[in-house]
């Protein structure tokens, strides 16, 4: 790096590739308004793209969906400072799908809904299915604005544009393709997005890899820092990131993203028979694995390229997470349209992930909230009116709500503790469901209620220790010594400053790594739950709602449906 620290600017070149970006998402959208315009049934053809779509960019929707440009500039971030324990995450991916396709996605094909908060009704009650669309509701709200938030930080650290004013672009192109064409713009721009978001990263990390000098130095400078760390078998619940809270914490984490989420149901049953639901879901793993993957070697190869001079703490970028576009606009020093295929890629994975939320929250307020209080049936151009309406107050809200983001900690970690606090609840409610029948409307509704409030509790608690520096993680070494003379004198060192702001400790539930918090809500839920069916008068297992239940537990029911059957003829005799 050069003293002066300048670096090559956001150029023509590159404003052209992320135009060129935005415009083809634009255009797939007023495609895809066009094609559906006479279909006969506009819900079902918004929500589900009329059950037509095909396997790959229903594949290629998922991956982008589960990864959001948090995960793209958050898992460099990551590595970088903490080190390499969270990549681990990749094991417990490969066992959410798995899960998926055996426990709850045959449930979800066989009543063939397009609300998968429909099924709460169905198994419990009405009051039951609102609270699981408000919960649902909350945690895209809490969400969306930091995926928004991201690429608008990435794109404010390459041009110096400011970061409000862009993300209020971001959200206009996306409301805009969302609101015209549904489900199949938001999967077609995607599957393009996917491939965009691929190509930068893997440009970046190759690039990457040749500066630093090939990847046995990437490997060789991470070791010798005690970054590469894989199985922190530490049980301590405490510890911010072990082999246990990362394979164990975040699989059930991942669960409740992926198999009861309504932007997972709603590709799932796009989808015309479930042998192709689940091709796609393993499509998804392999793309979800290969991208985290290649994010994590990034970090990596980000930290061996700072080795001896960390931008972080000669103050050259103000957070870490600011660490990979600092570090893209190094590398593009000689290689043109560089800048604009990174923030690109970016970009996509945050589109994807906001267009997906937006479909999906419009999906469930009208069929939960709106249609139950409609007199009379409106019609198919009022129906997708009232949709594309909510897409829009949705999206705004969402532009309000970025305003907070930047007050929260690392892009991960805020995003999975605030995950948190709504998956485990919903998870637990679902679960309860679909395994135990003797659970009744009572115990799902205060389980979810007592499970959503004491997560929040937690999570919120534990993001204002860690804001006013009650909470400290300790990070991996970082070097300045082989910065120029002006960089190294402008560094502070930051570990005297931090330690001289601790003066109490916090609540010692604050302390509990954010990975267990979906642990803690699922298993309130089903403990609660079931206390509360049994005092209140537990569920009557019926022959005919046997659809109702996952498979995994029908040898269990056949055994009730004998029982049942010889019940009957004993009366009757």
């Amino acid at each position: 790096m050069d003293e002066t620290g300048s670096k090559r600017a956001f150029d023509v070149l590159d404003y052209t590739v992320f135009t060129c970006m935005l415009g083809v998402s634009a255009l797939v959208g007023v495609y895809q308004a066009y094609k559906s315009r006479k279909s006969p049934d506009a819900v079902r053809e918004y929500l589900v793209g009329g059950q037509t779509m095909s396997i790959f960019p229903i594949s290629m929707s998922l991956i982008a969906s589960y990864i959001s440009g948090i995960a793209i500039l958050g898992l460099p971030a990551e590595m970088y400072v903490y080190g390499t324990q969270l990549w681990a995450v990749v094991i417990a991916d490969s066992f959410v799908s798995l899960t998926m396709v055996v426990v709850y996605l045959p449930v979800f094909y066989k009543l063939q809904i397009t609300s998968s908060y429909k099924y709460l009704e169905l198994r419990f009650n009405h009051v039951v299915r609102l609270m699981g669309s408000f919960i649902f509701i909350i945690k895209m709200l809490l969400y969306i604005p930091l995926v928004i938030y991201v690429p608008a930080l990435a794109f404010n650290q390459v041009t110096g544009i400011n970061l409000h004013m862009v993300a209020l672009v971001v959200c206009a192109v996306c409301i805009y393709y969302t609101t015209l064409g549904g489900l199949k713009a938001v999967v077609w721009t995607d599957a393009i997005q996917t491939i965009v978001m691929f190509g930068g990263v893997i440009v970046v990390a190759i690039l990457g890899t040749a500066r630093v000098g090939g990847i046995a130095e990437v490997w060789k400078r991470n070791v010798d820092t005690g970054r590469i760390e894989f199985f922190n078998m530490n049980p301590n619940p405490t510890v911010r990131h072990t082999f246990w809270s990362v394979v164990v914490g975040n699989y059930l984490n991942w669960l409740a993203t992926c198999s009861v989420n309504q932007a997972m149901v709603q590709r799932c049953l796009a989808m015309p028979n479930l042998k192709k639901s689940n091709i796609t879901i393993t499509i998804m793993a392999f793309g979800i694995i290969s991208i985290v993957s290649l994010s994590c070697y990034t970090g990596i190869v980000i930290f061996a390229a700072f080795y001896e001079c960390d931008p972080i703490t000669t103050k050259q970028i103000r957070k870490p997470d600011q660490l990979l576009p600092y570090f893209v606009m190094e590398l593009a020093q000689s290689i043109p349209g560089l800048p604009g295929l990174f923030v690109s890629g970016v970009f996509s994975a945050a589109l994807s992930t906001m267009s997906t939320g937006l479909n999906s929250m419009s999906g469930v307020i009208y069929e939960d909230m709106i249609m139950p209080c409609l007199k009379t049936p409106v019609s198919n151009l009022a129906a997708s009116r009232i949709m594309k309406a909510l897409v829009v107050v949705m999206g705004s809200i969402c532009v309000g709500l970025v305003f907070m983001v930047e007050k929260l900690s690392g892009l991960i970690q805020a995003g999975k503790s605030l995950s948190g606090i709504t998956a485990g609840p919903l998870l637990g409610i679902f679960t309860l469901g679909m395994f135990f029948p003797v659970a009744n409307s009572m115990g799902a509704l205060i389980g979810g209620l007592v499970s959503l409030s004491f997560v929040a509790w937690i999570s919120f608690g534990s993001q204002a220790a860690i804001s006013t520096g009650q909470i400290v993680f300790p990070i991996k070494p970082v070097s300045v010594e082989g910065c120029p003379e002006s960089l190294r004198n402008s560094a502070t060192n930051l570990t005297i400053i931090l330690e001289n702001a601790i003066r109490e400790q916090p609540f010692f539930l604050y302390k509990m790594s954010y990975l267990w918090y979906t642990w803690v809500g699922f298993l309130t839920v089903i403990i609660v739950g079931l206390i509360v069916s049994f005092i209140t008068g537990r569920n009557i297992y019926k022959p005919e709602d046997k659809k109702l239940y996952t498979p995994i537990i029908h040898c269990f029911l056949r055994s009730k449906d004998n029982e049942n059957s010889k019940d009957i003829e004993l009366n009757k005799r």
